[in-house]
């Protein structure tokens, strides 16, 4: 039977009709067999639906986009983003944890993850495996978009597999001719998942002709083991976690310092071509930048805000702190931007209750050295206040009085805040090809699979192995001597444990692509937003319900799927 575009009542097709499910472009079951070099066509639109403006409901919105979407969705529920103003983006909606059925980036996503999923099935059920390396990799690489999809979908809408098996995950859809519109359990859609990438991965080893490297926007075989090594980590299999990357790197002694790109501030710009990346949404200049309604849009601008992007969204007052412990990470001096800084002078900022608001802003106060004595000081109605210093862990902390009480405060480069939050820009999401808003996201790369393993080792009783793979992120960012940790120095800088220095290490490294939220909630961790910004000061508990954004409406208003209650 022909696998043809049926109008049926499947997840997101709107009450009335308007909102078709399956892709109007998309070639039958029998077309594909008759003709397999139609796959390759087929499988290159199907890369171009993670980053194209598809229209949704009949209307085309240029900020509709899977990948921006996933991205801010992943990131907006973490502590590493500082929103410093209400808006009336939807945005504002998923960082302060209150998204709605009708919100667009939801409904966006979900929807568009599905009608990559029907395409990836077309191309699987219709071409047939061992006609030759070439096809087979093409299964591949749908099996991967598969895989990927149903994974953003169960991380973002789901409880983490960690909290048990048996808990409500998303449909499943692993065939064109499904009609099942239940959620499966997050154990099943993991289980897919798995043996998914597993299938990828296989049919991807005999011809990676696809694959070169100027060019990372195909998947790979080893893009597939990457991802399949993040699945393991969060399905708590640690020892596969360990055997996939060794797999990958040829061995357990295998030095994996190599797979990082050495020019590490400008590795992003140039994803689509570095070795360290897995795989990358391709972007091409001048077709498919996408201006203030890219990625980066959000998080930068090259001179004064609004110019060439929104620059919103900023490092968190915690994330840069982290930064600050080693000011010589090329990771900090490369994508951490203060926009229109003061050179040689300074700023105090500590965040203040603010009346009527669950959120709080920032008092700042300019910071003098007093001559003679070198001491910093701010002034308050005319009067000094001198600021004190601890050193905690190796690192200096400073301090106030400020209405009687012992307040600690934050001190460095003067610069623009936006609405009484410091402009730190990030910089991970620009500058492809010279241009500004230009870049090709990266998916997966090898830094995250090799930290991949640092947190399996780490929860393995393998501490040495744990702090060696995370001293390999670290030297690459330029750090060394006691900025590298060891067995017997972790525990000087503030770490209860290794697991909790590989967690910081991967805030540091990935910031701004993904992980945050999820690996703060998969470990059963408490999400700290006690910072300056539009959220609520509050400590979030990984057991509260609002860690799950909410199933989309017209997915709910049609096959009736429970809802994140």
């Amino acid at each position: 039977m022909k696998n043809i575009l049926l109008i049926l009542a499947l997840p997101l097709l709107a009450v009335s009709c308007d909102l078709d499910y399956f892709p109007s472009d998309a070639m039958t079951s029998d077309q594909l067999a008759d003709n397999p070099a139609s796959a390759v066509y087929s499988t290159d639109g199907n890369y171009s639906m993670f980053k194209d403006v598809l229209a949704y409901k009949g209307t085309e919105y240029t900020g509709n986009t899977y990948i921006r979407h996933y991205f801010q969705m992943a990131e907006f529920r973490g502590d590493n983003v500082s929103l410093a103003h209400k808006t009336e983006d939807p945005l504002y909606n998923e960082m302060c944890y209150s998204d709605l059925v009708t919100d667009q980036p939801n409904s966006y996503l979900w929807w568009c993850a599905y009608h990559i999923i029907y395409s990836a099935n077309s191309i699987i059920e219709s071409l047939p495996e061992g006609k030759s390396g070439e096809y087979d990799h093409i299964l591949g690489e749908n099996y991967f978009m598969r895989a990927i999809c149903h994974l953003h979908l169960v991380t973002l809408f789901a409880k983490p597999y960690s909290f048990g098996r048996d808990n409500l995950g998303v449909v499943l859809r692993t065939s064109t001719e499904t009609n099942s519109t239940v959620r499966a359990t997050v154990g099943q859609v993991y289980d897919q998942i798995r043996d998914d990438l597993v299938k990828a991965a296989s049919l991807m080893a005999a011809d990676e002709s696809r694959v070169t490297n100027n060019n990372h926007g195909y998947i790979s075989r080893d893009a597939a083991l990457g991802l399949l090594s993040r699945v393991y980590l969060y399905r708590e299999e640690n020892d596969k976690v360990i055997s996939t990357v060794n797999d990958m790197l040829g061995g357990e002694g295998v030095d994996p310092s190599s797979k990082l790109d050495p020019d590490c501030e400008n590795y992003f710009a140039n994803a689509l071509k570095s070795p360290e990346t897995l795989w990358a949404v391709a972007h091409v200049a001048t077709l498919e930048n996408r201006g203030r309604e890219s990625i980066g849009s959000m998080y930068y601008t090259v001179s004064e805000k609004g110019v060439e992007g929104w620059a919103e969204m900023y490092y968190s007052d915690p994330l840069v702190k982290l930064f600050q412990r080693h000011p010589e990470d090329r990771r900090y001096t490369g994508f951490v931007v203060p926009l229109k800084p003061v050179e040689g002078a300074l700023q105090a900022r500590w965040a203040v209750e603010s009346a009527g608001d669950s959120f709080r802003l920032n008092e700042i106060r300019d910071v003098t050295v007093e001559e003679g004595t070198g001491k910093y000081y701010i002034t308050n109605d005319g009067a000094k206040i001198y600021l004190t210093t601890e050193v905690k862990n190796g690192f200096t902390h400073y301090y106030i009085q400020w209405n009687g009480a012992k307040t600690e405060v934050y001190v460095d480069q003067k610069m623009f805040c936006f609405n009484t939050c410091p402009a730190f820009m990030c910089a991970k999401f620009t500058g492809q090809d010279g241009e500004a808003m230009l870049s090709s996201p990266v998916m997966i790369r090898w830094a995250e699979v090799i930290l991949n393993r640092a947190e399996a080792y780490a929860k393995s009783n393998n501490p040495g192995k744990a702090l060696a793979d995370v001293n390999v992120i670290r030297s690459r960012a330029g750090l060394s001597g006691d900025a590298l940790y060891t067995e017997s120095n972790y525990a000087q800088a503030g770490y209860r444990s290794v697991l909790e220095v590989v967690l910081d290490e991967r805030r540091l490294e990935l910031c701004y692509e993904g992980h945050r939220a999820f690996d703060v909630y998969r470990n059963k961790l408490q999400m700290d937003r006690r910072f300056a910004g539009v959220q609520a000061w509050e400590v979030v508990e990984p057991t509260d319900k609002r860690i799950l954004y909410r199933i989309p409406y017209d997915e709910i208003s049609v096959s009736g799927i429970p809802q994140n209650d």
